[in-house]
């Protein structure tokens, strides 16, 4: 028995709860992996669906509550410091802080599904003092996406839980390029129905 079997197995929801806070605060967990074997364990009806996702979106909900109000009180240089320590790099915090100033509220929503990133979107926004009320509607909506999203994958996988540690590598890539060609879309969409008037 692995170690994330063996605490699922000893400490149930609590350790769902615990392991999304560590995770989304910094610690570098496999979240994803860790999600899908929740759903796995829903598939063998070890775990009630609606309980594993409420208490997956509550730990995520408020892991990244406190990596924004770290971000908010001590600011860049405590990132710079023990950032790496967690394996969050420079160069992730200087790509964050790129797409953030971007995208805001969108690429807190979607940083969620892109392994290192979301773990500084969060502390970014504040430190950039991104209003909590905009970072609330974005960061929980992502949450929610992102929890629901892998429990009912490890739930519709059931036994085959375990190959999306081939895929999860793939994955975001596979987002960016999802989400690269909706850009393109809509912005060529906003130029064509600009020339109309």
């Amino acid at each position: 028995m692995t170690l994330m079997e063996s605490l699922v197995e000893h400490y149930g929801y609590l350790i769902i709860f615990i392991v999304l806070i560590l995770g989304i605060v910094g610690l570098p967990m496999p979240d994803e992996v860790f999600l899908t074997y929740v759903g796995y364990n829903v598939f063998l009806g070890k775990m009630s669906l609606s309980y594993a996702l409420l208490i997956a979106m509550l730990g995520s909900i408020i892991g990244i509550s406190i990596s924004y109000l770290l971000g908010h009180k001590l600011g860049l240089p405590f990132i710079r410091r023990f950032g790496p320590k967690v394996k969050i790099s420079e160069k992730n915090i200087n790509w964050v802080q790129k797409r953030f100033h971007k995208y805001g509220g969108l690429f807190l929503l979607s940083g969620y599904f892109l392994p290192g990133v979301r773990h500084v979107t969060a502390y970014v926004a504040g430190i950039t003092t991104y209003r909590y009320l905009y970072f609330a509607i974005f960061a929980y909506l992502g949450a929610v996406i992102w929890v629901s999203f892998f429990i009912m994958l490890g739930n519709i996988l059931g036994s085959n839980w375990e190959i999306i540690t081939h895929y999860l590598p793939h994955f975001s890539k596979m987002l960016w390029i999802l989400l690269f060609i909706g850009f393109v879309y809509f912005f060529i969409s906003y130029r064509l129905s600009n020339k109309k008037y």
